[in-house]
């Protein structure tokens, strides 16, 4: 039997493209972007987010992560930039060629430090794990790169292709890459996994998150009043707090309407506990 859940507001903001949350336990912090925006934002979570810090950028920002000592690794539209603590920035590496038509979009690290982020917008979409300075291609033929997750032990990477609606699974770092299930109704979008090695899926376009066991099955829904959920993220000092970002961006003025807290951030207690996140390690 599916176990219902239904999200609530947790800021009095909205975002045009809300998306990767991002909790830094050291400092007790969430992070998110707003995509299209080009900012980085920083909050506190309490019984709601409260904003206390942006940090923007020219073009669009895709994903943020987070170094042990504080510092931002931050996905550009085509490049990865390091925002040190004190507020100095420094490039770190091109992923995208310059006025490429595709963009940086969902990233994340792995339970080694690295940094992996995929592309969206052309016709052949790339996921990349930056190391050693540069670039490995770990992906090279998808439509729309998303959500990245691993499980508990780190053996097993799952990875999101929005368009084809599929989640694939393989084992981690080297393994044969292969579908675990897709999404009918709605996008697959941003995921993480929880303590207990399941998944938990934004679907854009489907108003949810879904939680799916290691196998594929439909375990548990959280209910989004904003059509366009786009990634999750379990926060707080126990973990225990989903954190949901939404979007407005390709809702007509009736769907805002119908479903006026669209684009903010939202929340839900799910009876589980989230994996901390790692760290990126700037040595690797």
């Amino acid at each position: 039997m599916t176990t219902r859940h239904t999200a609530r507001p947790a800021t009095g903001t909205g975002y045009f493209l809300g998306e990767g949350p991002v909790w830094d336990a050291a400092r007790q912090r969430l992070l998110w972007v707003d995509i299209m925006a080009g900012d980085v934002h920083e909050g506190r979570l309490g019984d709601r987010v409260e904003p206390t810090r942006t940090w923007s950028f020219e073009q669009s920002v895709g994903a943020v992560a987070v170094a042990e000592n504080g510092d931002l690794l931050v996905a550009e539209r085509e490049t990865l930039t390091r925002v040190h603590a004190g507020g100095g920035r420094t490039h770190l590496a091109r992923v995208l060629p310059p006025g490429s038509p595709s963009r940086l979009n969902d990233g994340a690290v792995d339970p080694s430090g690295r940094f992996l982020v995929g592309s969206l917008g052309g016709d052949r979409e790339v996921l990349v794990r930056f190391e050693n300075g540069g670039c490995t291609i770990v992906d090279d033929d998808l439509t729309l790169s998303n959500g990245l997750a691993w499980s508990p032990s780190g053996d097993r990477f799952y990875s999101v292709d929005t368009l084809t609606r599929t989640i694939h699974v393989r084992d981690y770092p080297a393994g044969a890459r292969s579908v675990l299930f897709t999404v009918d109704d709605g996008y697959p979008d941003g995921m993480c996994v929880d303590a207990d090695g399941n998944l938990w899926l934004a679907v854009w376009g489907g108003g949810r998150v879904e939680c799916r066991s290691p196998a594929g099955e439909l375990l548990a829904v959280v209910e989004v009043d904003a059509p366009h959920t786009s990634s999750v993220a379990f926060a707080g000092p126990g973990l225990d707090v989903l954190v949901i970002t939404t979007a407005t961006q390709h809702l007509s003025l009736t769907d805002v309407a119908a479903h006026p807290l669209s684009g903010r951030l939202f929340s839900a207690s799910v009876g589980v506990t989230g994996l901390r996140t790692p760290y990126w390690n700037p040595g690797l």
